[in-house]
């Protein structure tokens, strides 16, 4: 705190209303200056890394005074110089104004001078900010995750962090990373879209919005899947948002990101191991805790392994409406990766019993693409219609055609409807929700 009020008096004798001025560092006449001082005051500062905080402030007082010594800088550029050294000492770096950006929903540092931001479904190269060397990448992570008791080092050379602004972090190092330090950021919002946003965005239409409302409001279980990036989580989310009010809902996941509405919700977050390999609390463990807890729904952010397993013995005693997500290329590979995950167990269960119970289990398969031009898109929403020579067997629903790219990049296609009425549209209207008769008919 002491180091933050000297940089900000500091700045305060250099103009501080130009702080707010400078746009384009790259049309600064000293650019290449400028880059020489930040890398040796930064450096300098990570050298000196293990001062108290009041040589600290001294020591960094002293440093702006000798580098912009003799130089004839304008009042634009020594505002540029205080405002980075703010950042380094108060702020993360180089980061500090992307983690600010609330458009940027992912951020990847590849080395010191390769950075890219994904903006509007899109990844980009952000030439506009740099690390000075790897020690810079590493200084500036360990600040990230410090404040929640994680390090990286050579003996712990990986981290998965959720931030405390729910952001989550991955970073890893050499020797296990051959191109030096990589930091993954995926940037947390603090409102996911609501299902007008998917509206608006053309990710689904309203006739499938619909059709999952009402899937959701007759508790059916449903399972989301897609490529990283498809948008999974934001999709879960708006599904949960049809849930009944006075259902208690648990929600279990690795970085808690669901943003629920309704008033009886109990979010749990798995946890890492310590320092010492142990205290380690899985998506497993809580999914076989939260049976205990009395759940009307339960919703898993993601499966990825034995939990599978545990999360259908769940939709099929009883929990209906829950509802989960999964990597997986499409619905019939997801339902193979399932039968996968059962099998991980070491449970000697005959292959065809592990699919009718996955059959009896799930009833609605969503997936969600991300397309080359970045927009998400439902590209499918089968139902599962039961076994057939000892397979499990889907129907498609709606689905999303692309007919073709445009001249500008994006991708060209329509939804589709298909001339089937669903059999979860009887159990839909056993449960007294007959308001889809203009889209299955009578």
């Amino acid at each position: 705190m002491e180091t933050k009020r000297f940089v900000d008096e500091f700045a305060q004798t250099a103009e501080p209303q130009l702080l707010k001025e400078v746009d384009d560092y790259d049309e600064f006449p000293n650019k290449e200056l400028l880059d020489e001082l930040r890398s040796k005051i930064i450096q300098n500062i990570i050298d000196n890394k293990d001062k108290t905080n009041e040589d600290m402030k001294d020591f960094i007082k002293d440093e702006i005074d000798k580098s912009i010594e003799g130089y004839d800088l304008s009042n634009e550029e020594r505002s540029y110089i205080y405002n980075l050294i703010d950042n380094e000492v108060n702020g993360y770096g180089p980061l500090t104004e992307l983690l600010k950006d609330k458009e940027l929903t992912e951020i990847m540092v590849n080395s010191p001078n390769e950075i890219y931001i994904e903006l509007d479904g899109k990844v980009i190269k952000d030439d506009s900010v740099s690390f000075i060397n790897d020690d810079h990448i590493i200084r500036v992570v360990q600040r990230l995750i410090q404040p929640i008791g994680k390090t990286i080092d050579i003996a712990h050379p990986m981290v998965d962090a959720r931030l405390e602004d729910g952001s989550r972090l991955n970073a890893i190092l050499p020797p296990l990373s051959l191109n030096g330090p990589v930091v993954t950021i995926r940037k947390f919002k603090s409102e996911l879209a609501n299902i007008e946003d998917l509206l608006r965005t053309g990710t689904l239409t309203p006739y499938m919005a619909r059709f999952l409302e009402a899937c959701v409001h007759a508790k059916l279980n449903i399972l989301v899947v897609g490529g990283t990036g498809a948008g999974k989580t934001t999709l879960l989310n708006v599904l949960s948002s049809f849930c009944d009010p006075n259902d208690r809902i648990i929600t279990i996941e690795d970085a808690a990101e669901l943003k629920l509405k309704q008033e009886h919700v109990i979010s749990l977050e798995t946890r890492t191991t310590n320092y010492e390999g142990d205290g380690a609390i899985t998506i497993r463990d809580l999914v076989i805790n939260s049976l205990r807890m009395r759940p009307d729904r339960i919703i898993v952010g993601e499966v990825r392994g034995k939990e599978a397993f545990d999360m259908l013995q769940a939709m099929n005693t009883g929990h209906e409406g829950s509802m989960t997500t999964m990597h997986a290329n499409g619905p019939e590979d997801a339902l193979n990766r399932l039968e996968t995950m059962v099998l991980m167990n070491g449970v000697e269960i005959p292959v065809i019993a592990i699919r009718e119970y996955i059959e009896s289990a799930i009833q609605i398969v969503v997936q969600v693409k991300r397309l080359s031009d970045g927009r998400r898109r439902v590209s499918s929403i089968n139902e599962i219609i039961g076994m057939e020579n000892g397979e499990i067997k889907q129907k498609e629903i709606f689905k999303f055609r692309q007919t073709g790219v445009l001249p500008n990049g994006d991708v060209d296609g329509e939804f589709l409807l298909h001339k089937y009425v669903p059999k979860v549209y009887q159990r839909i209207k056993a449960k007294g929700i007959d308001d889809l008769k203009d889209i299955f008919g009578e």
